[in-house]
């Protein structure tokens, strides 16, 4: 056995070693905190070969001593040492595939970025991992050589840009006595270079003699043909670390500073100041809204002036103004394009001059006055933004716009200043400077936001890179998935080496061969279990049974698919589907948040095969009292997977008595009862657009007709069992773990959101909306009816929805419990559980649940209630981009479908019956049940506006005049035309009767 030496350090070393401190504790208990660090003097430098360092500690990644010769600068060869504000500003030229310099990365930079913004880290961290990136991390701060202690009075930020040069300094060192003297005479050494893009670090550095350079300055030197890409990656924000330049002074500010960060938490916190995010006008870009909790209408922000550059889904401060000074929102479409369509995009800072510019602000100045008339129901509290807490700033999707090219540098490859316009409405035009603008035009593009100066009117940013051309199929459904942030990765090695190394071959194993498989695991394959699912359904996560039993009650079961036992805790699997939260469903394709191999395979409860499942059992009376709930893990073997369609078929068939069917007939006599009991202790009945989209083909993909989707019985039946499995589980595992069950709760909506139909129904229909209550407004939704249109009480359902607020997953120990409640479904306490292979959240339920029943501990994590929190957040925001990219995908192929259809009837329009669902001063919008889409039909000639009745009087031709108001119904001629934002095919509607709005 070696003999084992301790090395005892001197006292003297101690200050470098320790770190002490004060922490003041939650409970406001002052502690004295001490932590230690243990230096190192074979910390491994990570070049290769090098004769230095100890060969006995292994390293999964080099980088080559002699760097890379391809700079202009560095002829000898050099690696690159970034600091942290390359990072924090510089990520997409860092990630470019074109960008292939070998990089050595502090451990002191890791936390700063970790510390600074984790979304940013996370990419750093995939920069670490990708096999395409020459990176190696050194840990800076735990080698004697390059370890430093924080002086007194020195800020962490210069304590960190020392331990960095320190560092850079010791590389070179180390590099230069790899290389042999010649002659007496060092050979050619590569150099390491300090990239950073504070100016006061490179003079640091250039006086203690380390080579440095700005990101910019690198660039421009690299020796590679692709400079003008990796040139168009950098980002403007950087120039703000060099010093003021003249120009930017000089200019005029167009916006009000925001105020310091130490006042807006004051105001928030006395209550001066009010805390919101932003959400901008999709009608009108020159007003926004912030919704805050103080309030119980959003704060109306009028102007560009008081918007404040402010951004969709920004954390904005807010001061609002005195009631005297509230508005109400303009009934007008004010639309970007068309009013700032003569802006110069390399003079636009400069405009505030030209006529331009004093429209606009006429334009502006003319909303307030004309909400003045207002009644006082209809104000709303007014404001303006006056600080910014957290930007929502990411890589939009966007296209060039070609009117902002200069004429005669359409073919040039020299930089132009352009603009790029966002698919979304929602967002301002961003400028950019480019050497590839002609190269991109008729392009989908990447843009990225760096800064928004009180200077400019549009914010600034760089390109990221090309997706391809615009209406091309493949760069419509990437630009899609990125414009709502969905992860379309493909499945990384690490995350497929967590499946089963039997792959499709894996099986249950027999129930005798003493498997862990089959521990505690009840065996309920002799049951008559079904599936019911939409056709094509691949991803089958729940099954049902139901049977009488001998006392006269009936056992009904909801079987779902048990993906904790192959998603276990904390391995990359878990980690990849917690952060995609939930697949994805477009009209044409599927973005799994699980591997195939388990969510349409292992895990898909298909037909006659044995499959592991999670059940949960109830013992019902023949009213669908529940009399017993258990729950248990089991292996299931289904007896068949039906259709909607087929089981209900089934189902009416009388000819039919076979034992499955009758199961079918039992369970839709159970779960209207259900419905019965959950609509009479005052569920919601809503309604929302849904349609379906018939393809060519699954090969093309190419949609040919849309259509209305048909609700059958069977639709009900599988949904009132999925509630009752959501309901009881909640109430398991919030019993066994109160203060950190993922639940999901839908809050009630404030009344103020609902005034509007209110006003509407009342006014034009004569009909009361009651909604004290959701019993009372179910209730009343029931009463809007029209005997002469049928599908008006639909239409009022729908627009109630939106009045409604969204459903949400929380943690059980962060909310009152008062707060717990499903609104919408009238239930005390909810969850989701039904659908894992699918939801993340209901992953964590299973596993919340299988400790419950004491089938297996529960992991560490979900004790922590701040861990389950910041799950839920994620989850919350992924759910509602799903929503939002099923749409946009709906709506695209509802576009395509109709453009098919005007092509076979040599028609380029269609004409459908419509629905007024909002008047403006120059507009309406419709809504065409059959296709389930909106439009917005705009007059330029002027009309009569009566926004007390909400009607819109039109001249007719002859001389008279009609009168359309919400409610009515009109019929509209639609066609399908390049949007000029999104630049694919987009819906376009125009009045056909009452009156031709073309003439208008």
């Amino acid at each position: 056995m070696a003999d084992i030496i301790i090395r005892k350090r001197p006292l003297t070393e101690a200050v470098q070693t320790q770190r002490k401190f004060f922490k003041k504790t939650a409970r406001g208990k002052v502690i004295k905190v001490i932590r230690e660090r243990y230096l190192r003097d074979d910390v491994p430098c990570g070049l290769y070969p090098c004769k230095l360092c100890s060969s006995e500690i292994s390293i999964k990644k080099h980088i080559p001593l002699h760097g890379t010769p391809s700079h202009s600068l560095y002829p000898s060869g050099h690696l690159l040492m970034p600091d942290t504000n390359v990072f924090l500003h510089q990520m997409d030229l860092l990630e470019s595939t074109l960008f292939n310099v070998p990089i050595i990365l502090l451990q002191t930079v890791v936390d700063e970025v970790r510390h600074r913004s984790l979304p940013l880290y996370n990419r750093l961290k995939g920069i670490i991992d990708s096999e395409d990136k020459n990176v190696y991390v050194f840990y800076n701060e735990y080698r004697e050589d390059t370890a430093i202690v924080r002086t007194k009075n020195e800020t962490p930020n210069d304590r960190n840009d020392r331990a960095i040069r320190k560092a850079t300094a010791w590389y070179n060192s180390h590099i230069s006595l790899s290389f042999p003297k010649t002659r007496g005479q060092h050979a050619s050494v590569p150099a390491v270079v300090l990239l950073t893009e504070d100016a006061a670090n490179r003079s640091l550095a250039s006086t203690e003699g380390i080579s440095a350079s700005s990101v910019r300055q690198y660039v421009e030197g690299m020796d590679t043909s692709a400079k003008p890409q990796l040139l168009d990656l950098l980002s403007v924000a950087s120039e703000e670390i060099e010093p003021t330049r003249t120009a930017a002074a000089s200019r005029s500010a167009l916006y009000p500073e925001y105020l310091p960060a130490a006042i807006l938490m004051a105001g928030v916190k006395s209550g001066h100041l009010h805390q919101g995010h932003f959400n901008a006008n999709p009608y009108n870009y020159l007003e926004g809204s912030a919704n805050v909790q103080s309030f119980t209408k959003p704060i109306l922000l009028i102007g560009r002036e008081h918007m404040n550059r402010s951004v969709q889904g920004d954390v904005v401060v807010v001061e609002v103004f005195p009631e005297s000074e509230w508005k109400a929102p303009a009934e007008e479409v004010v639309d970007q394009d068309a009013t700032l369509k003569n802006d110069d995009a390399e003079e636009s800072e400069e405009e505030a001059e030209d006529h331009g510019e004093a429209g606009l602000h006429r334009k502006e100045r003319a909303l307030p006055r004309d909400t003045t008339t207002k009644a006082p129901l209809e104000k709303q509290p007014t404001g303006k933004v006056v600080g910014i807490i957290k930007r929502n700033w990411r890589a939009y999707v966007c296209h060039i716009d070609r009117t902002s090219l200069a004429s005669a540098n359409t073919e040039s490859l020299s930089i132009q200043t352009v603009f790029a316009s966002p698919v979304s409405r929602l967002l301002p035009r961003i400028r950019l400077r480019t050497r590839q603008a002609p190269a991109l035009l008729g392009q989908k593009i990447l843009v990225t936001i760096d800064q928004w100066s009180v200077t400019s009117r549009y914010p600034e940013g760089h390109f990221v890179r090309a997706l391809g051309q615009v209406e091309s199929k493949e760069a419509e459904q990437e630009s899609l998935l990125l414009e709502f942030e969905v992860p379309y990765r493909p499945f990384g090695k690490a995350i497929l080496d967590c499946l089963p190394a039997e792959g499709d071959k894996w099986v249950v194993p027999p129930k005798d061969s003493g498997s862990l498989v089959w521990r505690d695991r009840e065996d309920l394959r002799d049951l008559l279990i079904c599936s019911i699912d939409p056709p094509n359904c691949q991803d089958i996560d729940d099954a049902l049974h139901a049977r009488l039993l001998a006392n006269g009650n009936i056992e009904a079961g909801v079987h779902i698919a048990d993906v904790s036992h192959f998603v276990l805790p904390d391995n990359p699997m878990d980690t990849e589907a917690a952060s995609r939260g939930t697949t994805v469903y477009l009209v044409d394709k599927r973005i799994d948040m699980l591997p195939s191999l388990l969510g349409t395979n292992l895990c898909s409860l298909r037909p006659y095969v044995e499959r592991l499942a999670f059940s949960a059992i109830w013992e019902l009376t023949p009213n669908a009292d529940i009399v017993h709930v258990r729950f248990t893990k089991s292996v299931i073997a289904s007896k068949a997977a039906f259709t909607y369609d087929e089981a209900q078929i089934r189902k009416d068939d009388s000819h039919l008595q076979d034992d499955l069917t009758n199961s079918i007939r039992l369970l839709n006599t159970l779960a209207q009862k259900l419905k019965g009991k959950r609509m009479a202790a005052g569920a919601l009945n809503l309604a929302s657009p849904e349609v379906k989209i018939h393809l060519d083909s699954t090969e093309s993909s190419d949609p040919i007709d849309v259509a209305q989707k048909e609700m059958q019985e069977t639709n009900s039946l599988v949904e009132e069992f999925m509630l009752l499995a959501n309901i009881s589980v909640a109430q398991k595992i919030y019993e066994a773990f109160p203060q950190t069950a993922v639940l999901r709760r839908h809050l009630p909506p404030p009344r103020t959101n609902f005034e509007k139909l209110q006003d509407i129904l009342l006014k034009r229909k004569g009909l009361a909306l009651d909604v004290t209550s959701s019993g009372a407004l179910a209730a009343s939704l029931d009463r809007c009816v029209d005997a002469n249109e049928s599908a008006f009480n639909t239409l009022v359902r729908i627009m109630a929805t939106r009045c409604m607020l969204s459903a949400e997953y929380f943690c059980s120990g962060s909310v009152g419990r008062d707060t717990f409640g499903h609104y919408g479904l009238a239930s005390p306490i909810y969850t989701h559980f039904t659908s894992p292979i699918r939801r993340y959240a209901d992953v964590l339920a299973h596993r919340q649940l299988a400790a419950a029943i004491s089938y297996t501990p529960l992991h560490p994590s979900l004790h922590g209630k701040s861990y389950v929190e910041r799950i839920m957040d994620n989850i919350n925001h992924r759910h509602r981009m799903a929503q939002m990219a099923g749409r946009a995908s709906v709506e695209f192929y509802v576009g395509l479908a109709l453009k098919a259809k005007g092509r076979k009837d040599e028609n380029q329009e269609v004409q459908e019956e419509a629905f007024v669902i909002r008047t403006f001063r120059n507009g309406l919008g419709v809504f065409v049940s059959k296709l389930g889409i909106e439009g917005l039909i705009t007059f330029k000639q002027e009309t009569k506006f009566d926004p007390d009745q909400y009607t819109l009087t039109t001249p007719l031709p002859d001389g008279g005049s009609v009168d359309i108001g919400v409610f009515d119904k009109v019929l509209v001629s639609i066609s399908v035309e390049k949007d000029k934002n999104t630049q694919r095919g987009k819906v376009k509607m125009s009045l056909v009767k009452p009156i031709n709005s073309k003439a208008l």
